[in-house]
């Protein structure tokens, strides 16, 4: 048996007694792997769990997918964020049934479809069709990294080409699939970030970095000098008997599609004018008696840190306009539409008080 032998049937014997019972391992139908795949892409399994529990009962099959609206879907998809994830899904069950096709299982066709990148097209095809290609995610990464002791950021192209070329070499004859899980979940619950469990590593006698004692130092990641960007969201609570004024989110920015209350983005604090100007372009007549701020809340995002205001607006009249950006909206149909997790939040606590 070579040492690359010996490596995966060490990682598939691992996993055979370690491997997490998740629910999208019970099944090799390429599209709830699918499902799975594109909710962990920016979610942790702890969290992602429950959301592909209800998405796959709201949306068992590719067919059910397909007919369902984008709001809808987006509604599902509240609080996982990257809404343009749950978009793209949309859209290729709406392209493959509109092609009477069914998801597909191997890379070449994956490839094809918006969202899907090398990592995930790999992931499916390899579960799906026992296909012979390398899934690389961060854990991945961390494993080979201390394994083969690879200096090579692994944020850069040579870093990423050296740890693929070594990651397909290991790739077993048969049962890919589970070895690729596998080795994912090696890196997630055993070869971890800080404090790996090296002394009952089933690895360690072929474990570089053990043998000189620099696990800590790998993988080497270079770190980017980028700047959070910081943002003054104000959101205007308008309602009008038991009506709210709600809007959709157009623009090529954050939370594009979902539903928010009027908002003004400001440098710094919001001023009476700003609520007038505002006011006068979203209402055909109106008479604004007072603005009180109720909440302030602070949100962070993966680029951006934002800092939201939510004003109560108390108008003494109010006319709409004929054609208008603005849904009124009743109470009680308010939590059928999909709004950013922190919107939502609120909106949950200003509806019950």
């Amino acid at each position: 048996m070579t040492n690359n032998e010996m490596f995966s049937q060490l990682i598939l014997h691992w996993y055979k007694k370690n491997k997490r019972n998740l629910p999208w391992r019970k099944t090799k139908e390429p599209y709830k792997i699918w499902v799975s795949e594109i909710i962990l892409q920016q979610t942790q399994i702890s969290q992602g769990t429950n959301y592909y529990l209800n998405f796959i009962k709201t949306f068992p099959n590719l067919k059910s997918l397909s007919k369902s609206t984008e709001s809808n879907v987006l509604k599902t998809w509240e609080g996982l964020g990257y809404y343009s994830r749950a978009i793209n899904m949309l859209n290729n069950a709406k392209l493959l049934v509109k092609q009477n096709k069914t998801f597909p299982n191997n890379y070449d066709e994956l490839i094809k479809l918006k969202g899907i990148g090398e990592y995930t097209a790999s992931a499916i095809s390899s579960i799906c069709k026992n296909e012979k290609k390398a899934v690389l995610d961060g854990n991945v990464f961390r494993v080979i990294s201390r394994v083969f002791n690879i200096s090579d950021p692994i944020n850069q192209s040579r870093g990423k080409k050296k740890i693929h070329k070594i990651t397909f070499k290991l790739l077993p004859k048969k049962n890919i699939g589970d070895y690729n899980q596998a080795l994912m979940d090696f890196g997630s619950i055993h070869c971890t970030i800080k404090n790996p469990k090296c002394d009952v590593c089933p690895i360690k006698n072929m474990c570089q970095s053990f043998k000189i004692q620099n696990i800590q130092s790998r993988p080497v990641k270079l770190k980017k000098n980028t700047t959070k960007k910081t943002r003054n969201l104000n959101y205007l609570i308008i309602s009008c008997k038991q009506n709210l004024y709600i809007k959709k989110r157009l623009q090529n920015d954050i939370w594009k599609n979902l539903y928010e209350l009027p908002m003004i983005e400001t440098n710094e604090g919001i001023r009476h004018k700003l609520i007038i100007q505002s006011l006068a372009s979203l209402f055909k007549d109106f008479k604004l008696k007072d603005f009180v701020l109720i909440k302030k809340t602070q949100h962070k995002l993966s680029h951006q840190n934002l800092n939201l205001f939510f004003w109560k607006i108390t108008t003494s009249k109010l006319k709409e306009k004929k054609s208008s950006i603005l849904l009124k909206v009743p109470f009680k149909e308010v939590s059928q539409y999909p709004f950013p997790k922190p919107i939502s939040k609120y909106l949950d606590e200003y509806l019950i008080t």
